[in-house]
């Protein structure tokens, strides 16, 4: 009887010792699900996707950080390439001036005043002209901020005889502000300053 008894008491320390490990192993899997649960879920937020022309494209999000030269010298870019590319028409010039005084400050409020009063875009209307821009690099500074740039480009002035070369600089700061449909970046350019503007070429059309 006694003997029985030990078979028992060694038979339920062996169920015991099974049970433990059973859900130890069932709570290390159930913890390792969880994580890869929250990992995936994770990288799932990171992926956008875009359709184009019918087509779903994967995107990825990144920090503001990684993207500040890349985002800094576009807005530049697209800021340069809104206010200097003019057609002889008041519609199209006053579209692409609402466009590039929406990503900057005052400053280019008062060279866009300064150029109507003198006459440069009724010049550009009655001569038939259209001024074309051509970006050949930019500057960001981006340890001090606000970001100090420098744009080097260059400007033709198309007319029916000629064209014009110009050599543009300008320089400025680049300030963070909320992203909007008509800042996507979210910069402002402050301080805006033409550095260079002068005539480099003239060559007679065919």
């Amino acid at each position: 009887m006694f003997q029985q008894l030990k078979n028992i008491d060694k038979a339920f320390r062996h169920i015991r010792t099974f049970s433990f490990l059973f859900l130890v192993v069932c709570a290390a899997v159930c913890g390792f699900s969880v994580y890869k649960s929250y990992e995936l879920a994770k990288n799932t937020q990171q992926h956008i996707y875009i359709l184009a022309n019918g087509k779903a494209l994967e995107a990825f999000s990144a920090d503001r950080k990684d993207n500040i030269p890349v985002e800094a010298k576009d807005h530049v870019k697209m800021f340069h390439t809104n206010f200097f590319t003019l057609d002889p028409d008041d519609k199209v010039i006053q579209s692409n001036i609402t466009k590039a005084l929406y990503l900057a400050d005052a400053s280019a409020q008062t060279a866009y005043k300064n150029l109507k009063e003198s006459g440069y875009y009724s010049n550009i209307i009655s001569g038939n002209i259209s001024q074309q821009i051509s970006i050949d690099s930019i500057a960001v500074n981006t340890h001090d901020y606000p970001y100090y740039f420098r744009c080097y480009a260059s400007e033709k002035l198309i007319r029916s005889t000629t064209i014009v070369t110009r050599n543009l600089i300008t320089e400025g700061f680049l300030r963070n502000v909320s992203r909007s449909d008509n800042n996507p970046h979210g910069f402002l350019i402050e301080k805006w300053n033409t550095i260079e503007n002068k005539d480099i070429k003239t060559e007679v059309r065919p």
